[in-house]
């Protein structure tokens, strides 16, 4: 096969994902371009071998019946075999549409809506079992293709396919037709669908977002231009395959900008393959740069004495003195003496605990982070930043820039990427790497899409020297019965920047006051009680302390002093337990569904409202085995003490 058998775009780079994978092949064939964690030992695959496993696998594919233009359902955790399925559907010119592996049965029939799905992978025995059940209710998918074979082997259902088999199956394929192998290279072109995501359905049902090979690849080049990121990036596949930021940000760089893309043995392992990892770039949501800063600092309260008074010693210099360096101040001698001394001493240990050793660039996005978080990091030497963009976006939209990152702003523009600011102050953008309409939805596709224009729903302005500030949903401005307008989700990103708030919902609008309903991160609020001898047994009860109530109370108490007197919070009651995805009141990506909190939780929110000082609340919850239940709690409503 000639090294130019692949499509190319204008600027000479590969058109289509499995252009870049064979352009990997001929020209960095040796390189490393997947390892995988397998009992406790890495498997290595170069780019030459990953170009030869997606051709088997689309063999394959293509002899059980994957169709191009169909789609292909997926689901499960992160495997390389689930990467390499995903791109070989590419190369029949089919495309792959991955579910979060936690979506309920009957949710499924949401996400198999386009691209008449006939054929599913999934992961292991937990997602073969949920697709035989949506195919005893639907007639569909035809075709399971299983990687894990535990437990399955003996199934006897019919189209039951493992990977290796199919695999073999493409092996044979492509030995018999010596031109197979260019022509499957081939097939695809830039406007064919490289992957199908859904939108988060926090109002109806999720839309289907197909993301084509020339949005994958004009993103990817557009951050790469603007120093988001570079060639041979060590990156670590952990996040939701689902979510654009994985598939973007892991696939789709790590294909195009010959990456080596480490998958962890499984999720309850990948803080621990993580630091085996150390990559040069990472990104995370700003919840789970919480998690790390609390097993940081759960870290140092279990260590030895010297440890915690280095700790204590070093960090709070390190992020005044980020606090400095962000502001533009100049740093004195002293000051860098001391911040190289913190780096052996305590900086460097802790970033090689937490496998970020070689992370060169850092992200968070999806929602704002608090500034303890944020200085914490960027003080232990890593840069980072904060990007802004939707899965409509291929998620590139802006990013901060170092040498000027601001904390309120999410930065400025990427290359190729436009911003305008409409009248009613929402944010529309403009980009080779924004998709052009919905799938079968012109109705949505009209209004979202105006002029070329995609109208992304978030209120925000853009500063003098271009950067942007993000304020909200436009769809959640409301006004209090006074007339003061307000975005809640505005507050509510302020309020969960503390670590002991893990969800939150704010009211107000119509009222006279603004009241809150809090979820409390039950890690971080129990390590803390712990550290004060506080017993509790369950999530309910540690909510209802009066300690906690305090604690959630100075909360919300220091978000106050940063708003206007007409939008202070003025009640607020700890919920016995958080907002659960699998109960309707958050999506899969953790946002509020506000419609259905505001239904579910009406009684509480009235009693928010009223002189009660406690209320007793019956909830029905759905436990993890899919049953259902009714709980009756008595919670106590607070007044914050401002």
């Amino acid at each position: 096969m000639k090294a130019t058998g692949w499509p190319v775009r204008d600027d000479g780079a590969p058109a289509t994902l499995v252009a870049a994978v064979a352009r990997n092949a001929f020209e960095h064939g040796e390189r490393i371009g997947f390892r995988e964690r397998e009992h406790g030992i890495w498997r290595e695959w170069t780019w030459a071998q990953v170009l030869e496993e997606i051709l088997q696998l689309a063999a394959g594919f293509e002899a059980v019946g994957l169709m191009p233009g169909q789609a292909m359902t997926v689901v499960g955790d992160n495997r390389a075999a689930i990467y390499f399925s995903m791109v070989a559907a590419n190369a029949l010119g089919a495309f792959p549409s991955p579910v979060f592996p936690d979506v309920p049965v009957d949710e499924f029939d949401a996400y198999m809506r386009f691209g008449e799905p006939r054929i599913a992978l999934a992961e292991d025995q937990e997602q073969v079992d949920k697709l035989l059940d949506v195919r005893a209710r639907t007639g569909r998918p035809e075709i399971i293709v299983y990687d894990d074979p535990r437990g399955v082997a003996a199934y006897e259902a019919e189209g039951l396919v493992s990977v290796e088999r199919l695999r073999d199956m493409g092996s044979q394929q492509l030995a018999s037709d010596p031109g197979k192998r260019t022509a499957l290279i081939g097939r695809a072109g830039g406007d064919d669908i490289a992957v199908l995501l859904y939108s988060s359905g926090t109002t109806g049902k999720p839309k289907g977002i197909p993301l084509r090979h020339r949005n994958v690849v004009s993103g990817v080049l557009n951050a790469e231009k603007g120093g988001y990121f570079r060639l041979h990036e060590e990156l670590f596949a952990y996040l939701p395959t689902a979510w654009v930021g994985d598939y973007i940000f892991t696939l789709g760089a790590g294909i195009v900008l010959v990456a080596t893309i480490n998958v962890p043995e499984r999720q309850e392992t990948a803080l621990h393959d993580l630091r085996e990892v150390a990559p040069t770039f990472y990104l995370a949501a700003p919840r789970a740069w919480d998690n790390m800063l609390t097993r940081v600092q759960v870290g140092m309260a279990d260590s030895t004495p010297l440890k915690r008074r280095l700790f204590d010693f070093f960090l709070p210099r390190a992020v005044e003195l980020e606090r400095r360096r962000l502001a533009g101040k100049s740093i004195g001698i002293k000051d860098r003496v001391l911040d190289g001394i913190g780096q052996v001493l305590v900086y460097g240990p802790i970033k090689d605990f937490l496998g970020l050793s070689r992370a060169k660039r850092a992200f968070t996005g999806g929602e704002a982070m608090g500034e303890d978080t944020f200085l914490f990091f960027r003080g232990l030497g890593i840069q980072l930043k904060q990007f802004y963009g939707q899965t409509e976006t291929c998620a590139l939209s802006a990013a901060q820039v170092e040498g000027s990152v601001r904390l309120h702003t999410v930065g400025r523009a990427m290359p190729g990427v436009a911003v305008r600011i409409a009248d009613d102050g929402e944010i529309l953008l403009k980009s080779p790497s924004i998709i052009e309409a919905y799938l079968d939805d012109p109705d949505a596709t009209a209004k979202t899409f105006v002029d070329g224009w995609l109208r992304t729903g978030d209120a925000g302005y853009l500063e003098s020297e271009g950067d942007l500030v993000v304020l909200g949903r436009v769809s959640e401005v409301v006004h209090t019965a006074a007339g003061e307008r307000f975005i809640p989700n505005f507050i509510e990103n302020r309020i969960k920047f503390a670590s002991f708030v893990r969800n939150v919902a704010v009211f107000g609008a119509g009222r006279d006051d603004l009241t809150a309903i809090v979820c409390i991160d039950y890690e971080a609020v129990g390590h803390w009680a712990e550290r004060r001898a506080i017993t509790y047994g369950s999530y309910a009860e540690l909510s209802q302390k009066p300690e906690v109530g305090d604690l959630v109370g100075e909360v919300i108490a220091h978000v106050n002093e940063t708003q206007p007197e007409p939008l202070k919070i003025r009640r607020y009651v700890n919920l016995f337990k958080d907002f659960d995805a699998d109960d309707g009141e958050i999506t899969r990506t953790r946002k509020l569904r506000r419609s259905v909190i505001e239904d579910r939780y009406a009684p509480l929110i009235e009693a928010l409202y009223s002189a009660s000082e406690k209320v007793v609340y019956e909830a029905s919850i759905t436990y993890e085995d899919g049953t259902h239940g009714v709980l009756t709690r008595e919670l106590e409503i607070r007044k914050v003490l401002v």
